[in-house]
């Protein structure tokens, strides 16, 4: 139970200690070049040493020398790194989920899970380090060969977001690093203890494996410091998770100096019930995705598409969960909503409500602060019944509101559920295949994960994760998305012992 101040601040220490960070990483809260603090006080735990500007440049250049020997180590021979990293994850599993709660407000199921998501991304690269497959490709000419050949892409830059510390760091890291990439991280500088924790356990690895030294570097500090990230042309790839106004900075920056983006940002996921749904697995799914993490995922579930003939119904039940949610310290394994990040995303939350009601909306439940004895910020999960899907429905509140909108027939359903600029996650509750097979089709969800009897939360790391329109069209993790950090060449060789040109062109002097 984590009732105190005094109380995060051992904890804190504990796991920072255990996973082997300095404490010369750490000062008195506003001496350092920023504060690790936590949600479920408000208050800061310690100062953080960042970097400053001048050093910034020097860990992206160490990072590129490290490149220079990484790349040529063989692919199985880096996948021992992340073999290595994955086991030290394993083992350090609790201390790096205290420090995801300690600063996210997580609760204990759900950062044990980012953790092991971390883990997961371990195994699945270790894999890929055997198979990063180019192809051959049939010549139009004799004694040629024709192929395809992958080979690293240099610095990636990662730039992650607070929501998910740890998990969104590893998807890009573990892939990159058998790829023969090096790495330089800028987290969110609301999460600089996670960055520590898992910084040390992978200098850990890339000591006891005996990769190159500077093949992993993390920058702490403001978005000034993820700004020069972006800008340096020794990173050709950037990825970033974040807020899609975020994404509209970065990728136009990126671009100006013809590098690549790998850009994962906002969503404004929804559901479709239709009357044939299971609504006991429905309800159930559909409260995890509209609460878990408080509502601060970037695939949360954030629209409710229901059918006129069983609305009022789902109404009814989706609140009495609601308000059945316990509330409370995070620690404690019987509680299922922890706070939100901080005060601001409550200021945002009671905007979005009342623009909701200015619209017309009807809050039906929720949306006030809950009491739980903590000086955090707890809100009730908000149902929102809304006429119509204009306006504040339009938009991303990174807090828990899920708006109720009611169709009458499928084609009205698709039409909602695709009426917005966001495309990350969608999932449909039925038993009617043709309506399944509809929603996954070309003219079903214009989403980059879409889901059948499968709420729009909780992506496995087998499948690429990311989305379309303004999720900006990233993928990360599994499925091919290794290809992202790689570059490609077009490669001939030529073995007839005679100069033929392609097309049948004639060019002799």
């Amino acid at each position: 139970m984590m009732k105190t101040q005094a109380d995060l601040i051992a904890r804190a220490r504990g796991a920072l200690a255990a996973l082997g960070v300095s404490p010369d990483r750490f000062t008195p809260p506003g001496a350092g070049t920023l504060d690790a603090r936590s949600p479920l006080t408000g208050a800061a735990l310690f100062g953080v040493r960042g970097h400053p500007r001048e050093q910034v440049e020097a860990e992206i250049a160490q990072a590129q020398e490290a490149f220079r020997q990484w790349r040529m180590t063989p692919a199985p021979v880096r996948g021992r790194l992340v073999k290595r990293l994955g086991e030290l994850i394993a083992e350090h599993k609790q201390h790096l989920a205290d420090l995801i709660t300690i600063e996210v407000g997580k609760i204990t199921s759900e950062a044990l899970g980012e953790v092991q998501e971390m883990s997961d991304v371990c195994d699945l690269a270790v894999g890929l380090s055997r198979q990063l497959f180019g192809r051959t490709m049939p010549s139009e000419r004799v004694g040629h060969r024709l192929q395809e050949v992958w080979h690293p892409l240099g610095v990636v830059g990662v730039i992650s977001a607070f929501n998910f510390p740890v998990a969104v760091w590893s998807w890009n890291t573990a892939i990159a690093l058998v790829c023969g990439d090096a790495v330089v991280w800028k987290p969110s500088e609301l999460t600089p203890l996670c960055a520590l924790g898992c910084t040390a356990l992978l200098e850990r690895a890339v000591v006891e494996t005996g990769a190159p030294a500077g093949v992993h570097r993390v920058l702490l500090g403001g978005p000034e410091v993820g700004e020069q990230l972006v800008d340096s042309p020794m990173v050709p790839l950037i990825s970033a998770t974040g807020s899609t106004r975020m994404g509209r900075r970065v990728g136009p920056r990126v671009a100006a100096r013809l590098g690549r983006s790998l850009l994962e940002l906002g969503g404004n996921n929804a559901v479709v019930l239709t009357p044939s749904a299971d609504l006991g697995q429905a309800i159930d799914a559909i409260v995890f995705a509209a609460a878990g993490t408080a509502g601060q995922r970037c695939t949360s579930l954030r629209r409710l598409i229901v059918h006129e003939s069983i609305v009022e119904e789902v109404v009814a039940r989706v609140s009495a969960a609601f308000d059945r949610l316990p509330a409370g310290d995070p620690f404690d394994r019987a509680t299922l909503l922890g706070p939100l990040i901080h005060e601001r995303a409550h200021t945002a939350m009671q905007a979005a409500l009342s623009a909701a009601r200015a619209q017309g909306g009807q809050v039906l439940c929720g949306g006030d602060r809950i009491e739980t004895g903590m000086p955090g910020v707890w809100v009730r999960p908000a149902l929102v019944r809304v006429p119509e899907q204009t306006g504040i429905v339009l938009e991303e509140t990174f807090a828990p509101i899920l708006y109720v909108l009611s169709y009458r027939d499928f084609e009205q359903a698709l039409a909602l559920h695709n009426g917005v600029t966001q495309g990350l996650s969608a999932g449909i509750f039925t038993r009617d295949l043709a309506e399944a097979e509809r929603f996954l089709g070309p003219d079903g969800a214009d989403t980059g994960i879409a889901n059948v009897n499968v709420a729009t939360s909780g992506a496995e790391i087998g499948g690429a994760f990311g989305g379309e329109k303004d999720t900006g069209g990233g993928r990360e993790a599994g499925s091919d998305a290794w290809r992202a950090y790689l570059r490609r060449s077009t490669a001939t060789i030529n073995h007839s012992g005679a100069v033929q040109l392609a097309q049948g062109v004639h060019f002799s002097g």
